[in-house]
């Protein structure tokens, strides 16, 4: 079957022919590609054309697609069963290495979802404080719980209002909505709420609105307001977890939250979440406290294979500095081929995340992100993908590289960006 009618016969079957959104090239335009196989940085179509991949999953492939260290744990617990609903040792050893591995969290419930990890460290800390209200950030995404599928008021700031049909009104008066890297909306909603709000919840690195590093003092202003008020001050490391640093942006930025929730690279490519907290948070998670939780297939032994073997060779070769230095090259080649083309571009990366935005502004926030060119952004896409390299087909979300993606592949992603940027250009 060719990719046309793989695609229309998935839109008679589907919704909108996909079951994740941004799949559906709708920020770009296009028929989707669908993907056969993947191997080290390559993904390949079902027609078999190979592409450097710039997505990897959105995130989990830390190590490129297939890495051998994972294969060979998912080879060996697919022989002794798929899923038992019971307890597994793999559990606790997956817990006790995430757990050595970020900062100051003492307790970690496995979960299947990063959507399923944000709901449920929300609702513990509102059980844990009795407080209802939560406060989010414009252009922060925290999965698909109804909580966080709120946008802005109408007034500068204000109570949020349903940004999806289904979310309702009484959920949205809970939500309290900010900016981005401006504490000063914050510090209002705080003294306007302080006694009613639950939690804060955010990107320490947004990776929903493309890449953008907090402002300094942003991450400290938070956790001072929240010491200040007493409220839950949640950070959202499902993409930065482990792909940052070992201790994800946390170790990073030097900001201790009270509680975390992981996903992607914590699974290895199954699905596998967590969320973590203090003790005395954590503890009021059920059976132990009256804050009520559950999943069939939470902790499934097949996800906790591929993630601690994932854990256990990042712990060994501890590539973060490496990748970093990867993604600053990388960064530096498109915005040094870009400026040859004459094309303002602002190129954003931290670690081994990195966005291209077609601005002649930095993007700092929501405002100046949703201010780039995405039509140009599209060109730039399709232009890439012709070229064979894959990226994130939406101009707001955050591209990344693995520890297979060497000097050949990058020069070839900056090789084939100079060709496109020169088209753009003219």
């Amino acid at each position: 079957m060719s990719q046309t009618d793989l695609w229309l016969k998935a839109c008679e079957k589907i919704p909108g022919g996909v079951n994740s959104p941004v799949r559906a090239f709708g920020g770009v335009g296009g028929t989707p590609i669908f993907i056969s196989r993947a191997q080290g940085p390559f993904i390949y179509d079902i027609e078999d054309r190979e592409y450097i991949d710039l997505v990897l999953s959105f995130g989990p492939m830390i190590l490129g697609h297939n890495p051998s260290v994972v294969t060979e744990a998912l080879e060996k617990q697919l022989k002794k069963g798929l899923s038992f609903g019971a307890c597994t040792g793999a559990e606790v050893l997956l817990a006790d290495r995430i757990l050595s591995m970020v900062q100051g969290m003492d307790l970690v419930r496995l979960v299947n979802s990063g959507t399923e990890a944000t709901m449920s460290a929300v609702r513990v800390a509102r059980g844990f404080t009795g407080r209802d209200k939560i406060v989010k950030f414009k252009g922060c995404y925290h999965g698909h719980g109804d909580s966080f599928l709120i946008q802005a008021g109408s007034g500068a700031l204000t109570h949020g209002v349903p940004s999806s049909l289904g979310v309702t009104q009484g959920v949205a008066k809970d939500t309290l909505v900010a900016s981005y890297n401006h504490l000063e909306e914050v510090e209002v909603l705080f003294e306007k709420h302080s006694h009613e709000i639950a939690a804060v919840i955010v990107e320490p690195v947004a990776g929903n609105m493309g890449v953008v590093t907090p402002a300094k003092g942003f991450l400290e202003g938070l956790r001072r307001l929240c010491d200040a008020s007493g409220a839950v001050l949640i950070f959202d490391e499902v993409m930065t977890g482990f792909r940052l640093a070992r201790g994800g942006a946390s170790e990073l930025f030097a900001v201790k939250p009270d509680m975390m929730t992981l996903g992607k690279i914590v699974g290895g490519g199954l699905p596998l979440a967590a969320y973590a907290g203090r003790r005395e948070i954590m503890e009021m998670v059920s059976p132990l406290g009256g804050v009520y939780q559950a999943g069939t297939l939470s902790g499934n032994p097949m996800a906790t294979a591929a993630g601690l073997a994932q854990l256990d060779l990042l712990e060994q070769e501890k590539p973060w500095a490496e990748l970093a230095l990867q993604g600053s090259r990388l960064a530096q080649g498109l915005r040094d081929a870009a400026a040859t083309a004459r094309v303002p571009v602002q190129v954003n990366q931290i670690g081994s995340m990195i966005t291209v935005f077609f601005s002649d502004k930095p993007v700092i926030d929501t405002e100046t992100a949703m201010a780039a060119n995405a039509s140009t952004f599209a060109r730039f896409f399709h232009g890439m993908l012709e070229r064979g390299i894959y990226l994130p087909p939406s101009q707001y979300e955050s591209a990344f590289i693995s520890t297979m993606h060497n000097d050949i592949i990058l020069n070839q992603i900056i090789e084939k960006a100079s060709e496109v940027f020169s088209i753009i250009g003219k």
